[in-house]
């Protein structure tokens, strides 16, 4: 992409993102994550009404009298994103391609993070880490980052969750509020979600498009898989294959659903051609 054309539409991206995220998201945002973290502060000496179990046993028979800790809400968090860059994401029928939402929606997360004066870090993934930006403030940080989310290309276009979800869990220490963004085509991935999730707040956010729900009557038609390459002819004129598609992809999306359910997750679906941004708020109200 030309610098002139990628400037045009970083600006572009930053007049719409950073209008949703000051006016509309960002109340549901602050009552959504703050507050998630709490912090050691001090201890001090026990006082009437202190609750017991917050005693530290430690420290009181060092002194011979009761000390209790005290604990913070942390003001400041870290927000991750990890954001799905295979080939899957290069597809769209109606309103925009998969990835164009996933950046859009990327972008809001990132400036609503800013508003509210945390810091925000990027993994970008497809069956590897293809690249990490480290938490930071700013603005400035916020626009390389929507730069690096449009201009980007993995060196590969398969998906495998488990490496960035292990890989979060490793290099970020303390506890942090990680998005994951993708269209979670991809396989198993179950253990390495309940053990991110154990440490981190985790957030799914199901990017998909219309077309993919069932196979449309188009008679013979020549498919590609797009992150394998793999070819394929299939009769969409026939209602077996089209019924066994749709058998297919249901069962997909309710494995899915099932997965973030028992890892404890939060997660909503976004389709390319419909707002994002009722779904969106009615997440961040439901926490």
């Amino acid at each position: 992409m030309e610098a002139t054309e990628l400037l045009k539409k970083v600006r572009r991206i930053e007049i719409k993102t950073r209008g949703l995220s000051r006016h509309i998201f960002a109340g549901e945002y602050h009552s959504a994550f703050k507050g998630r973290g709490i912090a050691f502060s001090e201890v001090r000496a026990y006082q009437y009404g202190d609750d017991i179990r917050s005693i530290d046993w430690n420290v009181t028979a060092r002194f011979n009298q009761p000390y209790v800790k005290i604990f913070e809400e942390e003001r400041e968090l870290t927000v991750m994103l990890l954001i799905d860059v295979s080939g899957s994401g290069d597809f769209g029928t109606r309103g925009s391609f998969k990835r164009e939402l996933m950046t859009e929606i990327a972008a809001v997360l990132s400036f609503s993070a800013i508003f509210n004066n945390d810091k925000i870090g990027v993994i970008f993934f497809s069956d590897r880490i293809e690249k990490t930006i480290h938490p930071k403030k700013g603005r400035k940080h916020i626009l390389r980052i929507i730069r690096e989310l449009l201009d980007f290309r993995s060196g590969s276009r398969k998906t495998n969750l488990n490496d960035p979800l292990r890989y979060l869990t490793n290099i970020i220490k303390k506890r942090c509020t990680a998005f994951i963004i993708s269209d979670f085509i991809a396989p198993d991935f179950e253990e390495s979600l309940k053990i991110a999730s154990n440490k981190h707040d985790i957030v799914a956010l199901k990017v998909f498009d219309k077309a993919e729900n069932e196979l449309p009557d188009l008679g013979m038609v020549k498919v590609e898989d797009a992150e394998s390459g793999a070819e394929k002819w299939i009769d969409t004129s026939s209602a077996k294959a089209r019924s066994a598609y749709n058998s297919w992809w249901n069962n997909h999306v309710e494995s899915i659903r099932n997965t973030f359910i028992k890892c404890g997750v939060d997660y909503t679906e976004l389709r390319t051609d419909l707002d994002y941004v009722k779904p969106l708020i009615k997440l961040f109200k439901k926490r």
